[in-house]
């Protein structure tokens, strides 16, 4: 019987630790896992102060945000000038394009038209020319000055050199006018030469 009996004490003594072990794992379990599971520390709220005022404090009246300060006004300064310039400056240019205009209208005045220096040339040129009329170019000249002679039409004559040996080139003339001539290149016709077309004299 005594035997039995420590055999009884020692399961109860055994069955008591094995519930403090199992207690134990359950509230070591309960504290670990959560924090095994929520790494990041909760974080505690700012504690917030409220202040209550008195019967004898005055009333709460909110502070106005403070004005900025006005920008400094030096870039209007620096402005004005140019703004001044530019406004001085149309009247010269204008005045600088009035003058080159007026100087221009002078030039233009003095210089004479081409066309109309052109013409008083060929008038002049005209005026003082001397007209003649092609006879022809003959080895021998003597019968043409002949019928030149006979018709009474001046005459005058030019020694050529040619390949075929030399050439005497008979023209009638000069004519101080175009329409004398006219009336010798007629003439010539009519004493059966074959004349060139009226030209004047150069040289």
């Amino acid at each position: 019987m005594a035997e039995q009996q420590q055999d009884v004490d020692t399961l109860k003594r055994r069955g008591r630790r094995r519930l403090v072990g199992a207690v134990a794992l359950v509230l070591l379990a309960v504290i670990v896992l959560p924090m095994v599971f929520d790494p990041e520390p909760r974080r505690t709220a700012p504690p917030v102060s409220v202040r209550i005022p008195g019967e004898d404090d005055s009333a709460f009246t909110p502070k106005a945000p403070p004005k900025p300060a006005p920008a400094p006004k030096i870039e209007e300064k620096k402005d004005a000038p140019e703004k001044t310039e530019k406004a001085t400056a149309p009247p010269v240019a204008a005045k600088n394009a009035e003058a080159k205009n007026a100087e221009a209208k002078k030039a233009e005045a003095k210089k004479p038209e081409p066309k109309s220096v052109d013409r008083s040339r060929a008038e002049a040129a005209l005026a003082n020319a001397e007209y003649i009329v092609p006879v022809g170019a003959f080895a021998n000249a003597d019968a043409v000055i002949a019928k030149l002679a006979a018709a009474k039409l001046p005459y005058y004559t030019e020694k050529i050199a040619t390949a075929n040996g030399a050439v005497t080139r008979v023209r009638a003339g000069p004519f101080a006018t175009r329409s004398e001539a006219d009336k010798a290149l007629e003439t010539l016709k009519g004493l059966g030469f074959k004349p060139g077309n009226v030209g004047t004299k150069t040289g």
